[in-house]
């Protein structure tokens, strides 16, 4: 796209807490739904009545987006380097790494289908607070992110986050996610190593 198809709008609704809000263009037209992840890298939080220039697009359901968004005055950022470990690689690999310790006899088979169930679990929970994001729908709690996260489904999430660009602006929220991460390795290192995991199970199996 060239910078003649860029829109200069004002900001008139912003929800910090959840990340999005509306822009009308100054020029007039329909109004644009705004992401804080289409925000140009090294950006402030917007607030209402902020200027700023933006690239119109359309969503799955019809719905005008504001993209590759700039507050007013704002040089363009240079191209960014691609991430040298990627959340959904890091996610993927994990499950990968995972399933195959199972098939070796190095992990639990019933800790790896865990770690899966979970996080195909977390995948549809981010995925279906995204789209309630976008349409200013009844939102996941994130207290229920977190718990799906802290019982295995990291994975799946780092997966989420990545592919709808969901959660990894919000600073408080990527802090809280990381601990669960570290809590979960923890945890799961200590119920192994302990053989209280091997107890459980077989109580269950038995």
């Amino acid at each position: 796209m060239g910078t003649a198809m860029r829109l200069a709008g004002r900001i008139t609704d912003w929800n910090d807490d959840k990340g999005f809000g509306f822009v009308m263009p100054v020029g007039g037209g329909a109004r644009a739904f705004v992401h804080i992840n289409e925000f140009q890298r090294g950006s402030r939080r917007p607030l209402v009545g902020d200027l700023i220039s933006y690239h119109p697009g359309v969503d799955a359901r019809g719905r005008t987006n504001a993209r590759r968004i700039r507050h007013a005055g704002q040089k363009t950022e240079a191209p960014r380097a691609p991430s040298r470990v990627p959340r959904a690689k890091l996610g993927l690999a994990t499950l990968l790494a995972s399933a195959a310790a199972a098939a070796f006899g190095l992990l639990p088979a019933v800790l790896a289908g865990i770690y899966i169930a979970m996080s195909a679990l977390s995948y549809l929970m981010y995925r279906s607070d995204k789209i309630a994001a976008q349409s200013e729908a009844s939102r996941t709690p994130e207290a229920s992110l977190h718990l799906s996260d802290l019982l295995g489904g990291w994975p799946g999430a780092l997966i989420a986050q990545q592919q709808f660009r969901h959660k990894t602006a919000k600073r408080s929220f990527q802090m809280v996610f990381w601990a669960t991460v570290v809590v979960n390795l923890i945890a799961a290192a200590w119920l192994l190593r302990s053989g209280l995991f091997a107890a459980l199970t077989g109580r269950i199996g038995g």
